[in-house]
């Protein structure tokens, strides 16, 4: 009997979708281990698929993770993580793309949970999880942690992100004003990261897309010494491949402390595709 692997059973769940706008990109990625750590934990990936049934069900896959716990096991945590999401989340059966990021981002959480449980020396490690999804028109993002994603539309740059920080709560909850956050000594205490949780839900937003936009997703290492201001004026003035290396550059200027690392994405085009016959 010839053996069917699990595979082909998923393929065979997976519904086509009809492509009706194929998102036109420009992309750059930059990632330096920074002046002070001895090894880089950051991880970013990005897939771009041509074919057509992927794209128009899974588009394309923009992700940055920032790990943490020690000597190899911040480093070892991205890593699964950012696999695990990847590999999940273009695979999962589901038409609905919220539904397939939230498995994605479960499946890499227990993975990376498990691994901390089964091997002593990975104990305690983790990871922040930012992915950046377009798909047709549309824009989705999946959240974890303090890594972050920016849009600059018509000179102007927003923060799409909620940074899962101690910190960002106090904000929020109107107990410490945002100037005191960015200056107090636990505003890098994460309340939630990939690994740290048995279950919870990651933050999900969509958007819609519009030609011009610019997409950053980057690690705390380059926002830590990088204004918004200079994000921004460095998107609006130059291309995605010298904006990543401008800002990886300025943050190890400013100090380099931490690993930085930006995924740049250039919305060039939504073309219109026309449907099959």
């Amino acid at each position: 009997m010839e053996e069917v692997t699990a595979e082909y059973l998923v393929a065979d769940l997976i519904e086509p979708v009809e492509l009706r706008v194929r998102p036109v990109v420009t992309v750059a990625m930059k990632t330096d281990m920074g002046r002070v750590r001895e090894n880089n934990e950051d991880k970013a990936e990005f897939y771009l698929p041509e074919d057509q049934g992927v794209l128009a069900r899974r588009g394309l896959v923009f992700v940055v993770c920032d790990g943490m716990g020690g000597h190899e096991a911040g480093q070892i945590a991205s890593e699964l993580a950012l696999k695990t999401f990847v590999d999940v989340y273009l695979h999962h059966p589901s038409q609905e793309t919220e539904a397939a990021l939230q498995a994605a981002v479960a499946a890499a959480n227990r993975f990376v949970l498990d691994v901390a449980r089964t091997v002593p020396s990975r104990r305690g490690m983790g990871t922040t999880l930012s992915a950046l999804v377009l798909i047709q028109d549309q824009g989705f993002i999946a959240q974890v942690g303090d890594s972050r994603i920016y849009r600059l539309r018509d000179s102007s740059l927003e923060m799409l992100t909620v940074d899962h920080t101690w910190v960002e709560e106090m904000v929020r909850g109107g107990v410490m004003s945002r100037d005191e956050a960015e200056r107090h000594e636990r505003r890098h205490m994460l309340m939630r990261a990939i690994g740290t949780e048995n279950e919870w839900t990651p933050d999900l937003f969509t958007f819609a897309l519009e030609p011009g936009d610019v997409f950053l997703v980057c690690s705390d290492g380059l926002t830590n010494h990088v204004s918004d201001l200079e994000i921004e004026s460095v998107l609006s003035e130059h291309g995605p491949s010298d904006a990543a290396w401008r800002l990886v550059g300025s943050a190890l200027m400013g100090g380099g402390s931490d690993n930085a690392t930006c995924i740049v994405v250039r919305i060039d085009g939504l073309q219109p595709v026309q449907p099959t016959e």
